[in-house]
């Protein structure tokens, strides 16, 4: 029988190159998403049709009761989601507080009532300049407590937790992923912005690859 993990899985095209990678390793997968109280919902729809074209059970949990706590995030809350690089200062605007903490504490006992010993999740190395919550000394510290949380030993793993966007997108293309399964702007409207921080990355990773980027923008 294969071992399980769960997969944190967002949508968007780090998570599904995190889902892909446990997949590819014979992994038993189960993906658990999220609706906080983001903006929009597309990149949950975008993660349901990815799982049932690939047969494997997706649970998204409603915590949008919560969304009370994080409203001072442009992600969450009623201010402007900021244009430009993920490194402008008015980035910070996106950060959603104690997210990853609040996420990967409900996928740990998720894993626990699964009996499965692995947490999955797409933190990386471009993160780590806006989101504290992304950062090796976070991911470690968690890490430490998940093992130690309950009677079953759960890991949490980042297999890409030093990989710029590019070398993730490079990963997902030598696995022959479609990213046109995957959605990345903060904005939930028919065509991705092109202006948003996550956009900005986005287009950066296919240009560092010499790759079109199979979405439509707006700019």
């Amino acid at each position: 029988m294969s071992e399980k993990a769960i997969v944190v899985y967002s949508g968007g095209m780090d998570s599904f190159t995190v889902l892909n990678t446990a997949i590819q390793r014979g992994l038993d997968v189960y993906a658990l998403s999220f609706n906080y109280g983001q903006k929009h919902n597309k990149e949950l729809e975008v993660a349901a049709l990815v799982c049932k074209e690939l047969s494997i059970p997706h649970k998204v949990v409603d915590i949008t009761a919560i969304n009370s706590l994080m409203s001072n995030s442009s992600l969450t809350g009623d201010a402007d989601i900021p244009e430009g690089h993920y490194e402008d200062e008015n980035m910070k605007s996106t950060v959603v507080p104690n997210r990853n903490m609040v996420l990967l504490s409900m996928a740990i006992a998720y894993a626990v009532s699964l009996e499965a010993d692995k947490v999955y999740y797409g933190a990386h190395s471009g993160d780590h300049h806006i989101y504290p919550d992304c950062r090796p000394e976070f991911v470690e510290a968690m890490n430490a407590v998940s093992k130690i949380a309950n009677y079953q030993s759960v890991e949490i793993v980042t297999p890409f937790l030093y990989s710029s966007k590019g070398e993730i997108l490079k990963a997902g293309l030598d696995m022959q992923l479609d990213y046109g399964k995957t959605w990345t702007c903060y904005n939930g409207r028919e065509k991705s912005c092109g202006k948003c921080g996550a956009c900005y990355e986005r287009l950066e990773a296919f240009t560092e690859q010499n790759t079109a980027d199979p979405l439509d923008y707006e700019a």
